[in-house]
């Protein structure tokens, strides 16, 4: 029996070495996987971050066009003489606007309550105004990483038909 169990022994310890070294290589293996893992996980979060401060400028460009209309449609008074008037404004350290106000054409409203006959002496003057705005990336200078923005509006006033408001 001495030599059974000797044998059942050595059949252990054979066992036992055929296996020492398994589990570093597959520790080993894991640890590259979840190396992998973070190294893909950061360079994600670092491009949707990017993606993040994009859109936002865009957002800032988008809104300085906006105000440079509203600012722009605020005026006293607008010409039908001219070829156009422009108002340049910086809204803060990073975004400005240029908004330019034409005149298009008249047309001729017509009277009664709006009835389908001649106008009697008011016209309609159509214009359109369009922003131009941008947002810098850095206060100061030009990358090409700013964000621009273009919008523009129609509208019209009525008035008494003649050359000018």
């Amino acid at each position: 029996m001495d030599t059974t169990v000797m044998k059942e022994t050595q059949f252990l310890a054979r066992a036992r070495m055929q296996q020492m070294g398994a589990a570093l290589v597959v520790g080993l293996l894991l640890l590259v996987v979840i190396t992998v893992l973070a190294v893909s996980g950061m360079y994600t979060a670092t491009t949707e971050l990017a993606m993040a401060r994009n859109d936002q400028n865009y957002e800032y460009a988008f809104q300085a066009a906006e105000t440079g209309l509203e600012l722009a449609l605020a005026q006293p008074g607008f010409s039908t003489q001219s070829s156009g008037t422009t108002v340049s404004r910086t809204i803060s350290d990073r975004e400005s606007v240029v908004t330019a106000i034409e005149f298009e054409n008249s047309t001729i409203v017509p009277d009664r309550a709006f009835s389908l006959g001649a106008g009697g002496g008011i016209a309609a003057y159509h214009f359109i105004a369009t922003a131009q705005s941008i947002s810098a990336r850095l206060p100061g200078s030009t990358t090409d990483r700013d964000s621009t923005a273009r919008h523009s509006q129609a509208f019209y006033i009525v008035g008494p038909a003649s050359s000018s408001l």
